[in-house]
Parts: structure tokens; sequence; C-alpha cells
């Protein structure tokens, strides 16, 4: 039986999206609730939150339709179509693919990304996101990957994609991607998975992105299974000040969620501010 837990709004926030949350597990939902919420705390910006937990059948929510800049988040949905695509006529990827898919994934790299979104082009990124039920993903036009309008419930959906066997998705192309999202560099493993129990393996893809609008986008997301566990979180931010202030937003969170659902030896989380921002230079339209 899944048990509803709403966060109450306080006076001051009477009007904002509230975290919500159901567990098969009695007393899971008011406790994610509660430590959620206190994580978010005093905490500037807009904040989405998407949680899901196979083991206790838990779900937590925040702004799930509220859509972003994706920055390189989206750089997992490029691959996802790559697979897609490659799978309709039987074929494997190419070397000079595979090359460029380890370096969009592992290190973040906006050039090998232009060039994948380029082969593909919006017709078949946007016939992958109607295969996989993200309704709510709007590609970015003139090639601007990095502008794809992204939604927490729709990454939510690709996780789940990637992480259970589905008709979308063949297993060696879910093996593929998560291979890739546990080898990202270390400087980039910050995020949704700071605070994972040390018995789970992580995967992790983080995006970031300054523009004159909304400040900061700072998002991650990651699949974590392993010990007996099975979980996806996603955390979207923007209008944040810097980009350390985003990643600080959403490792509290995350910290609070992996408490909840594995409280044991935890890992830590390792960011390093960058002397110069890759997201930073995320192809985007001249400004004015």
């Amino acid at each position: 039986m899944l048990v509803p837990c709403v966060a109450a709004a306080t006076p001051a926030a009477a009007a904002a999206p509230k975290v919500s949350c159901t567990s098969g597990r009695a007393g899971l939902a008011e406790k994610l609730q509660k430590d959620i919420t206190a994580a978010m705390a005093g905490r500037k910006g807009t904040i989405a939150v998407g949680l899901r937990d196979r083991t206790t059948n838990t779900t937590c929510t925040l702004r799930e339709s509220t859509a972003y800049d994706s920055a390189s988040v989206v750089k997992v949905t490029v691959l996802a179509t790559l697979l897609w695509d490659a799978k309709k006529t039987n074929r494997h990827l190419t070397d000079r693919e595979t090359a460029l898919a380890k370096a969009m994934i592992t290190q973040s790299d906006n050039n090998a990304t232009t060039s994948l979104w380029k082969q593909l082009g919006v017709t078949k990124v946007k016939g992958f996101l109607t295969a996989a039920g993200m309704t709510q993903t709007k590609p970015g036009a003139d090639g601007y990957w990095g502008l794809t309008q992204i939604t927490v419930r729709d990454e939510q959906k690709l996780l789940g994609l990637v992480t259970a066997k589905n008709s979308v998705l063949s297993d060696n192309s879910r093996a593929y991607i998560l291979k890739l999202m546990g080898q990202v560099v270390s400087a980039q493993r910050w995020g949704t998975t700071a605070g994972a129990p040390s018995s789970v393996a992580v995967h992790v893809k983080n995006g970031w992105l300054q523009r004159a609008t909304h400040g900061w986008r700072v998002h991650s997301v990651g699949t974590f299974n392993g010990g007996g566990h099975d979980y996806m979180i996603t955390v979207l931010t923007q209008d944040n000040s810097t980009m350390d202030y985003g990643v600080g937003t959403i490792q509290n969170i995350a910290r609070a969620i992996h408490k909840d659902l594995a409280p044991t030896a935890t890992r830590t989380a390792r960011y390093i501010p960058p002397s110069r921002p890759m997201e930073a230079i995320v192809p985007v339209p001249p400004s004015g």
C-alpha cells in the first residue's frame, strides 16, 4: 500500500510547489519529505527533484514538469538516441561513434556532442523521445543542444529505461550507457552522488550552464544499484548565483535521500571547481 505524504507549505511559500512522496515502506515517505524539505531550507534558486526507488516502491517529486535548459544532462539522451537508432538497423556503433560517445559522457566533451547531434539530426532525437514517452522534452533549435528543454519527469523516465529491461533500448545499449556514466571523470562525479552508500554502483551525468537570465543552471542525474538497492535521482536547478552554489544545493538534497534510503557507510562526492567551466561554452544563441 502506498502511503502518500505531501510537504506542508510555510506561509511565506504557500504558492510554491510541494515535495510529494509515496512509499510502500511505512514511514519512509514522511521521512523523505521532511529531510528533502530540510535540505532545501534557505536555499535560493528554483529546484526540481525526482526520486524513484524500485526496492521500496518509493517516489518523490517536486516541480516534476517545470522545464529547464538542459546543459549537458541532455548528453545521455543523445547517446540513447544514437543507440536506439543503431538498433533499428541492427548495427554496431562505429569506432568514431564509440570514441565520440565516450568523450561526450565521461568528459562531457561539447565538440563530441555537437558532432553526434549533427549526425543524428533533431528528427531522430524527436523519434527517440516519442518512443521513450519523454513528451515534455523539447530539443534545442538550430544546433543548440544545450538549450534542450528537460523536466524531472522525463529525466526520470530516461533513467528508468536505462536501468530496466524495455523495448526501446536493448540490454546491450543499457549496459553501455551505464558503463560510460560509471566512468565519468572524478572531477565531474559530484551532485546526486553525494552521500551515496559505498555498497552501490554509481552512474552519473551532470550539467552546468550560465546565461544572462536565471543565472547558473546546475543539474545532476544519477542511478544507484547494488547491495539491495535500486533507485534513481534527478535534481534540476536554476537561478543559482554561482556554479558552486548550485552544486551545494544538489548535494544537500542527495545526502538526505541516500541517508533515508540506504543508511550505511557513505562515500564522499568529490567536487573540484573548474577554472573554466566546460559547460559554460555549451552552444547557445548570441545575446541580444
